[in-house]
């Protein structure tokens, strides 16, 4: 064949593979038998591999996986994954349709009813319709790129049909089918490996293989469940069309989804699927309820990660009964004394159990928990496991009551209970136990992600007195590291060099990183965007912090009390001096220098942004110094408002509360033309 009969093979090819792909594991009907799809592959792979220099991207040949990967890169979403947040009663799933219709002003609208998968978020983008990239939910805004992996799954179209739009993203759920995940665990007993305790944690440890051959050797799945952006083409109105829209380029969609137009036809699919989840070959642990009209969406908004607009129904948690072995105590990074029940064995929602929270004493007492008891273990989702109760008719009389220890199981001082907190604590801030908690936490990926250093190399750099808190890191030398048992020079070296790049991590990590009581991801990103360094957000008062959404008087209390530590200063002064960024101001586009007219200002958003995304324009003003907020009230400094505004433009006029467009706040810092915008 000449060169142009060998590409119009090639393209015929790969047309026809591509086509049987979607046929067989898409809307599984298949048109040609295993043997002529086979036949196809081979050849494909014969003249790709005669001629490697017409090998392209999207080829089928293509999903058996890349070289494997040193380590997976970050991958940016630029619009957030958010979770879900959760109704595990029929009240719940009610007070939340209540608060929907009271924020839209209207008794009815439709929702979408689609099964909950127990799988891994990701996000799939094309360009052009060609997969370009795909990653992890991650925290949400930041995930792992597992491109090359993703790619390994025959169910996801490396190509898009129709006619697509310039670029899109969307997500979906990896799962294992419960099928495949039995026969991947006969085999993996077979050669003697460790079997997978369940599909999800099977299809996640697929998923993060840094060989995607390895991958593609797992018969992992997926379903689309919503359109994430896109650019270039008209966005359909409602949730339902936008899935009929991905459906119609190519991706599989779950098939079991249901408009609803009340709570009791809600009920009655929740009802359905709680009995008959069985007869699916995936695992579901709930549904989702979802406000089909995307004006609606934008108009109920989000609260931290969490949207107004979509509510997790969870099924009921599964529940076993085992012996309660012991309670052990774990020594937490801010002292508390965690008591945990040791358990006999025993499996739960596929999973196998060993151990359970206990919370604290008196939830053990309250609940007359004894060592020797046989207990109710319940596990829901991927909740820890914990202990609801014990069998009281299966009490012997040889049950022992639980005493918490009077001194530290780590340092062996005195421990006390503190004014008006449950817990028990270790006051003691040289306690071994605690400063290994807090180094690990620091340390760790949602913390200042440095890379070789886990909890094994910080006992040893404790162990070794080389760190006694977490500036001690900045100081550590290559001589001190190479006589630590299992590092050698090249460690060393990398280990330094990921120490040096940590320096430079985002505001928020940093703040996460110190490990605040209370203050988790969430709450540093926030704290970051109004505090722009460490030493604003350590000098500001209960009611500057209490001020932003989210953050609530035991946030504030607790970021008051370690600000005023000396102990904790000091760390932070020794931070500063060995150049770890403690000022960063962040989310701030590379055109916006920090105005410092919007400090303390909040600003709500009503109607469609024109000129961007609307969480691109929240991070404009976020990044500017500004508070968004999804409500009105009189502590609003300003409305600014877009294409179709809702309800909150009369409410803002009723309130006398300052209204901008969207073209003239633009306008008014240098960011925009004089073109209006209402």
């Amino acid at each position: 064949m000449n060169e142009a009969d060998i590409k119009n093979r090639l393209a015929y090819l790969r047309d026809e593979i591509n086509k049987n792909n979607h046929l067989y594991y898409v809307i599984d009907q298949p048109v040609v038998s295993d043997h002529e799809y086979d036949r196809m592959m081979i050849e494909l792979l014969a003249i790709e591999h005669s001629h490697p220099e017409l090998i392209t991207i999207d080829s089928p040949t293509q999903r058996v996986g890349a070289k494997p990967a040193d380590g997976f890169k970050q991958i940016n979403h630029p619009i957030p994954l958010l979770s879900l947040s959760n109704a595990f009663y029929s009240n719940d799933l009610d007070t939340w349709h209540r608060r929907t219709k009271n924020i839209l002003g209207t008794q009815t609208f439709n929702m979408v009813c689609e099964l909950k998968l127990d799988g891994l978020a990701v996000a799939l983008t094309y360009e052009n319709g060609q997969l370009v990239r795909g990653g992890t939910r991650g925290d949400g805004t930041q995930g792992e790129d597992v491109t090359d992996n993703l790619r390994t799954i025959k169910s996801i179209p490396l190509t898009l049909s129709g006619t697509p739009p310039e670029i899109l993203e969307v997500r979906g759920e990896v799962f294992l089918p419960k099928t495949m995940f039995q026969k991947l665990n006969r085999k993996r007993h077979e050669e003697g490996n460790p079997l997978f305790s369940n599909p999800r944690n099977a299809a996640a440890g697929s998923l993060r293989q840094l060989d995607p051959k390895i991958t593609a050797e797992r018969p992992l799945d997926i379903f689309i469940y919503s359109l994430g952006y896109l650019t270039g083409h008209y966005t359909p109105s409602t949730h339902s069309d936008s899935m009929q829209y991905l459906k119609e380029l190519g991706f599989k969609i779950n098939p079991n989804s249901l408009i609803c137009e009340d709570l009791s036809q809600i009920e009655a699919y929740y009802a359905y699927w709680v009995t008959d989840r069985e007869k699916l070959d995936y695992d579901i642990d709930g549904i989702v309820v979802k406000v089909d009209d995307i004006s609606h969406q934008h108009s109920l908004g989000q609260v931290a990660r969490e949207p107004r607009w979509a509510i997790a129904y969870k099924f009921p948690a599964a529940q076993s009964v085992t012996r309660l072995r012991e309670i052990g105590i774990n020594v937490g990074r801010t002292g508390t004394l965690n008591p945990y029940a040791i358990l006999d064995p025993v499996e739960i929602g596929g999973v196998t159990i060993r151990m359970a929270t206990l919370h604290n004493e008196e939830d053990i007492h309250r609940k007359d928990i004894r060592i020797g008891d046989l207990v109710i273990v319940e596990r829901s989702g991927d909740v820890i496991p914990k202990i609801v109760s014990p069998v009281l008719e299966q009490r012997t009389g040889e049950e022992r009551k639980f005493l918490m220890p009077q001194k530290c199981p780590a340092c062996g001082l005195a421990v006390r209970k503190l004014p008006g907190e449950a817990a028990i604590k270790c006051t003691n801030i040289a306690c071994p136990e605690q400063i290994l908690k807090i180094l690990t936490h620091f340390v760790s990926r949602t913390g200042m992600d440095i890379e070789g250093m886990g909890g094994k190399l910080c006992l040893s750099l404790l162990t070794a007195g080389l760190v006694k808190d977490i500036a001690d890191i900045y100081s550590l030398t290559k001589t001190e590291l190479i006589k630590l048992d299992g590092i050698a020079d090249k460690g060393a070296e990398n280990l330094l060099y990921s120490i040096s790049q940590s320096k430079n991590r985002p505001l928020s990590q940093f703040i996460f990183a110190l490990g605040i009581p209370h203050v988790g991801a969430e709450a540093a990103t926030l704290l970051s965007r109004h505090f722009p360094s460490i030493l604003l957000l350590f000098n500001a008062t209960e009611e500057d912090l209490i001020s932003i959404d989210s953050i609530g008087k035991t946030i504030a209390h607790s970021i008051l009390t370690y600000a005023r530590q000396p102990e904790n200063l000091s760390v932070i002064e020794k931070l500063r001096s060995a150049g770890v960024n403690l000022d960063e101001y962040t989310n701030v586009p590379p055109q916006v220098s920090l105005s410092p007219q919007l400090l303390g200002q909040r600003f709500v958003l009503t109607g469609r942004m024109a000129s961007m995304p609307r969480t691109e324009f929240q991070s404009l003003i976020t990044g500017m110094g500004g508070t968004i907020s999804n409500t009105i009230s009189n502590k609003i400094d300003m409305l600014i408002v877009g294409t179709d505004p809702g309800s909150k433009l009369r409410e803002a006029d009723q309130l006398g509360i300052p209204i901008m467009t969207e073209s003239d706040f633009l306008i008014n810092y240098g960011l925009g033309d004089s073109k209006p915008v209402i």
